[in-house]
């Protein structure tokens, strides 16, 4: 059984230079998620840890890839689609195309946003017909009731 959890941060410096190590606890606890969180990120692809004997430890790059991966979450992009910008900017190439292909995924999560917004408007007008009418039968049966507990 490892104890990542408790593992302190290696020394060794980290391929792109900057020399901070981060701990499957540290980073969990700085974004507020689950470790088991990360190793799902993990296996899919989006983060890349080393290891330090038997524990994980991640990169200044990891963590930037993590933060990516979350705000991408947050704005709900598929966890393939967060995959795919991260990685086109870990290219080193021109930008535009990279620019492009994220236009491309924002106007279509702006499209599907927007059809599921014009979804809950319609049935929210549904839901206020439904109550209205449950509510003017409740109002007509409420004085005949009234009314046959007078007479008996």
């Amino acid at each position: 059984m490892t104890t990542e959890s408790s593992a302190p941060a290696a020394s060794a410096a980290a391929a792109d230079g900057n020399s901070r190590l981060y701990t499957i606890t540290e980073l969990a606890a700085e974004f507020d998620i689950t470790p088991r969180a990360i190793r799902f990120y993990e296996d899919m692809g989006l983060l890349e840890p080393g290891r330090a004997g038997r524990n994980r430890v991640y990169t200044h790059r990891d963590r930037a890839r993590l933060k990516l991966t979350l705000r991408g979450k947050r704005l709900g992009l598929s966890l393939q689609d967060v995959k795919q910008l991260i990685d086109m900017y870990d290219a080193e190439s021109d930008a535009a195309p990279q620019l492009k292909a994220f236009l491309d995924v924002l106007s279509q999560h702006r499209r599907q946003l927007e059809q599921q917004l014009q979804d809950i408007e319609v049935t929210l007008a549904e839901i206020s017909q439904h109550e209205e009418r449950c509510a003017a039968l409740l109002a007509d049966a409420l004085p005949a009731k009234a009314g046959a507990k007078a007479s008996a």
